[in-house]
């Protein structure tokens, strides 16, 4: 079992579906509809794995349900495909610290400079905590880059090879 499904946690159950666009009624285990962050994703399991949903339409009903659309799900045949099926969110009690800043020391930045395709620019050597700008120090063929960990500068991250895929920003190397 790979540490993302172990960080999930049951919070509810899709009970059945509302109506034919897709609306489906969610009953919440041990929370409330207001303790969900609805600008994360929840998961449903699909062959094993965790499928990423949004919780984009919310209506209270009642202290423990709520009528919802998650995202994809756009029909009453897709609602209930999904009808009866547990819905998982993050624990951030159990959570690992892969969102830590100092998880990326020792993985590859690559990055898009000044528009040309991405090329691997240096190794991540440490974290700068600077308040309100985190910055990555960066080993280049050129010597040490400081550069800013913002989540806009952020392409993709590849947990598996250790690869940061970034857009820097002219002047910064």
């Amino acid at each position: 079992m790979s540490d993302q499904v172990k960080d999930l946690l049951k919070i509810a159950q899709v009970l059945k579906s509302n109506g034919t666009d897709g609306e489906v009624i969610i009953g919440f285990k041990d929370i409330g509809p207001e303790d969900i962050d609805f600008k994360e994703p929840v998961f449903i399991f699909f062959d094993g794995l965790p499928v990423p949903f949004f919780i984009d339409v919310v209506r209270n009903r009642g202290n423990s349900k709520i009528i919802a659309r998650l995202t994809d799900i756009n029909s009453f045949s897709d609602a209930e495909e999904i009808a009866g099926r547990d819905i998982f969110a993050y624990d951030d009690k159990t959570a690992s610290d892969e969102d830590e800043p100092e998880m990326l020391v020792g993985w590859t930045v690559a990055a898009s400079v000044k528009g040309k395709p991405s090329e691997k620019i240096g190794i991540i050597t440490g974290i700068m905590d600077i308040p309100g700008n985190t910055c990555l120090e960066v080993e280049t063929k050129n010597g040490t880059a400081i550069i800013p960990l913002h989540e806009d500068l952020i392409l993709s991250a590849d947990p598996e090879n250790k690869i940061l895929e970034m857009e820097i920003p002219d002047g910064l190397l």
